[in-house]
């Protein structure tokens, strides 16, 4: 039970957010996969329920909730559509780093829009040539009187060209993460152009592209934060997106238990149900432990991030690392355990499987995951 040990407000919460799931996602999942939508309208009805900017202070229209709330909410909605979930957590990671980093003036004016997802944002850190080593981004942006001159390029960026908001890292100083800034961009600032949509394994109801400055300008005012502080900026919003993307791995990986349990009754080989076959029940018991240790890991990361401890960074690594790991492998578990059927589109395993995989790779990579945690070990 994915609502043990929760209090009674996070039950409410969990609540609302699997009705959504289970009425407005699950059923357009494979549609919006298929054809590659990008669900605006759907989202806008979440944006109504709170999931706009759910870790995102009230006196600009955010949910003021906590990160434990937040990730049982992505848990919660991921059961309907992973992708579309996984880019609602991107959005509202870009709101709260506006929120906390942004001046008053900044706050008043991006973030209403953005929590009840009139507007959408995405988040531009990665280059084609800096993915992991994110700290050597070439994008630079050359100070002129009020304004910024951006030319450099983003690569993979959720949302991008369909979104109106773009928190771009880019480079105001010299080599390394100290020169780095962060600027808010809008969509139809001059020298702000996009790459063709990128076809996809999986992640289909969001789209994908490259995001291009040529000679766009941006004034000084759309900064968050001091010059080089941008670095500073994209890591700490990254500790709270790792556990937003373990969460809507967990969210996918109990989808995926609950419709294997489901086949397992109703499939008959050699004269029996697949239930009473003892190697598949050890296989589904092993997968329900892995999904319950995973989340208990995700959940303890988010408190301790939630209460500001030291070590907050390294849990955030080590639940994103074994979340997403664990719960890739249930998915692709529970897409064995249906056979033929499971490698057909008509059945939802095979898209969780898609769509679950890339968890591994973003928000940084599984073996930047282990850098982290082995630096903090042997550094003690």
């Amino acid at each position: 039970k994915a609502s043990v040990g929760l209090t009674e407000d996070q039950k409410e919460f969990q609540k609302v957010a699997l009705d959504f799931a289970a009425k407005e996602m699950a059923p357009n999942m494979a549609e919006w996969d298929e054809k590659e939508i990008f669900p605006v309208e759907t989202m806008r009805k979440a944006a109504q329920l709170g999931f706009g900017g759910i870790y995102v202070k009230p006196d600009v229209g955010g949910s003021g909730l906590s990160r434990l709330d937040t990730s049982i909410i992505f848990e919660a909605l991921s059961t309907g559509c992973t992708s579309t979930t996984a880019y609602m957590s991107i959005h509202n990671m870009c709101v709260w780093m506006i929120d906390t980093f942004g001046n008053e003036e900044q706050r008043r004016r991006f973030c209403p829009s953005l929590c009840s997802m009139e507007k959408f944002a995405s988040y531009c850190l990665t280059e084609p040539g800096s993915g992991s080593d994110a700290a050597s981004l070439l994008t630079s942006a050359q100070r002129k009187g009020d304004t910024y001159v951006l030319n450099g390029s983003k690569a993979f960026i959720s949302g991008g060209g369909d979104t109106d908001v773009y928190v771009v890292m880019c480079r105001t100083g010299g080599p390394g993460p100290k020169g780095i800034s962060c600027l808010v961009l809008e969509k139809g600032m001059p020298g702000l152009s996009f790459g063709k949509k990128e076809k996809k394994v999986g992640w289909n109801s969001q789209p994908t592209r490259a995001v291009i400055f040529e000679d766009c300008v941006v004034p000084v005012g759309n900064r968050l934060g001091a010059e080089g502080q941008g670095f500073n900026i994209a890591m700490q919003g990254l500790n709270g997106g790792r556990i937003n993307i373990a969460s809507c791995s967990l969210g996918a990986a109990h989808a995926s238990v609950v419709l294997a349990q489901e086949h397992l009754s109703v499939r008959k080989q050699f004269g029996e149900p697949l239930a009473n076959n003892q190697y598949l029940q050890f296989r589904l018991a092993e997968m329900a432990t892995r999904l319950v240790a995973a989340r208990l890991m995700v959940r303890n990361a988010a408190r301790a991030l939630q209460d500001g401890r030291e070590d907050a960074a390294v849990l955030c690594s080590m639940a994103k690392l074994f979340a997403t790991d664990e719960c890739f492998g249930i998915c692709n578990q529970a897409l064995q355990m249906h056979g033929g059927y499971g490698y057909l589109k008509d059945y939802a395993v095979q898209q969780f499987v898609r769509d679950i995989r890339v968890h591994q790779i973003l928000e940084g990579t599984n073996e930047v995951m282990r850098m982290i945690v082995a630096r903090s070990l042997l550094q003690g």
